[in-house]
């Protein structure tokens, strides 16, 4: 004779039977969020934007320190404009003095050595800064003019204007900088956009400068 379980045991485990599936449920969707919010909260780069890493300006910084106490010549590529203020003379960058935050690179122009490039670390971001004085060391009308690094590498970085530079030098606000050193380490490029467009560019030779001493580190 077949025994007949009682209703009250089969509701019993019927009822311990969807508690367990609702159990393996409610486990599934918490891994499913779980991975889901670990991959939104992963930095990620974007195509064509390498400078998404957070430490990509002060690789850049790293890397221009390297140049430190020493003297580059080179000279303009763009325009060939007789009457640009930097086209046809000898140009010379000496990387004069470094420390952990701050990069100062005197640019001579012939016998024009008003320019300084000034690059700053501060914390994760790069800012340069053009610094023109006079022969007698005072500063000139338009100086400390440039931008903070918005994309780049540890070898190329660019400078868009700032709020700065834009009340400064009006038609100016546009302006992109580019400082570029080639992955040979042979060249360091210095460029200037304006609207889109190309406006200057020099490139410099990364073998030292023949007789010249050693800049102050």
């Amino acid at each position: 004779m077949k025994l007949q379980m009682p209703k009250r045991m089969e509701k019993v485990k019927a009822k311990l039977r969807m508690t367990a599936v609702q159990r393996h449920i409610a486990n599934t969707l918490t891994i499913v969020v779980l991975v889901a919010v670990a991959w939104t909260g992963a930095p990620r780069a974007r195509a064509g934007a390498p400078s998404d890493l957070p430490d990509a300006a002060a690789l850049f910084f790293k890397n221009l320190k390297t140049l430190c106490g020493h003297r580059f010549e080179g000279a303009t590529e763009f325009p060939d404009d007789p009457n640009h203020p930097l086209a046809g003379k000898k140009l010379t960058i000496t990387f004069e003095s470094c420390d952990d935050r701050e990069i100062r690179i005197p640019l001579h122009a012939g016998e024009d050595k008003s320019r300084t490039w000034i690059l700053t670390l501060s914390g994760d971001r790069l800012l340069l800064k053009h610094d023109h004085r006079h022969p007698d060391g005072t500063p000139d009308k338009v100086t400390m003019y440039g931008g903070w690094a918005v994309e780049g590498d540890a070898l190329r970085q660019r400078f868009p204007a700032d709020g700065e530079t834009a009340k400064l030098i009006p038609e100016a606000a546009t302006n992109v900088w580019t400082i570029e050193m080639d992955a040979a380490r042979e060249r360091i490029t210095y460029a200037l956009e304006r609207d889109g467009q190309p406006r200057y560019k020099a490139t410099f030779s990364l073998r030292p400068a023949a007789n010249t001493g050693t800049a102050a580190r």
